[in-house]
């Protein structure tokens, strides 16, 4: 009977290690292998104007579609053979664990903690958190008038997180989206919204004179492209698709037509970092 018990207990774990073998992803994909495929899978934002939008027609547009599609070029994939992904902040990690996803261009800020889970490709562009409020609001003028306002930030996202460790006394209020955080805004139920500086400048452009983004951007946001952990040659890859894009001069041209119309200035040329 013990030996019965223990041949089942062993099959048992087998049959579960095959199955977690089937759904682990970072195993089975890899940039690379689904790049000689000729298909890859991004994932991106769908509700940041200027960044990662989705549009009625289905379409995909801004600065981050534009990365991905240069990337993906890079490595040998036509923009017909990507399947875009959406991706929010909560779920990016796990999306990337999951091989849901190739790799993610979804205004990623690269972060130490990220990066016990994910690998990061770049920074292919740097921001900086700041604030989004209606256009007559004279209160708040930075984050330390936010005292007793309310504030609504993503779930999941380093600005969230910023204001949770920096500034204990805000009410914040987590939604599941940014697009959700500018709605309650533009109907009154919150204050203001909280991320980086150039997603705000996407929302304030979509609703001219109703919205506007105040004060000096509060921290530095490195935006990577997230792949899997022990992708080494993937990472290196992207890495040289970025500063490629960069060079030509593609970089600037893709900001440019995505996200120049929205006021906010052309940065400095990212570095990638080699880590």
């Amino acid at each position: 009977m013990k030996l019965n018990r223990s041949l089942r207990l062993g099959a048992g774990l087998a049959a579960l290690a095959i199955v977690a073998t089937a759904c682990g992803g970072n195993e089975e994909r890899s940039v690379s292998s689904s790049a000689e495929s000729g298909n890859l899978i991004v994932g991106i934002k769908y509700d940041q104007p200027g960044l990662g939008l989705r549009n009625p027609d289905g379409t995909f547009t801004g600065f981050d579609v534009e990365v991905a599609k240069y990337v993906a070029e890079q490595l040998g994939v036509s923009e017909d053979n990507i399947e875009f992904r959406e991706a929010p902040s909560a779920q990016r990690e796990t999306l990337i664990e999951n091989g849901e996803v190739d790799y993610v261009v979804a205004t990623y800020s690269i972060t130490d903690a990220r990066k016990e889970r994910v690998s990061f490709a770049g920074p292919y562009f740097v921001a900086g958190q700041s604030l989004l409020v209606s256009s007559d609001n004279t209160d708040i003028t930075g984050p330390d008038s936010l005292e007793g306002k309310r504030l609504c930030s993503v779930t999941g996202s380093t600005p969230a997180q910023n204001i949770a460790d920096e500034f204990p006394n805000v009410q914040l209020q987590p939604f599941d989206t940014y697009s959700a955080c500018v709605e309650s805004l533009r109907n009154g139920a919150i204050d203001a919204v909280t991320t980086d500086d150039i997603i705000l400048a996407g929302y304030a452009a979509q609703y001219p004179g109703e919205l506007k983004v105040v004060g000096e951007p509060f921290t530095t946001e490195n935006y990577g492209i997230g792949l899997a952990l022990e992708d080494t040659e993937g990472r290196n890859q992207i890495n040289d698709a970025i500063e490629e894009m960069v060079a030509s001069g593609a970089w600037e041209q893709a900001f440019n037509d995505t996200v120049g119309d929205s006021g906010y200035p052309l940065p400095a040329e990212p570095t990638v970092d080699r880590y």
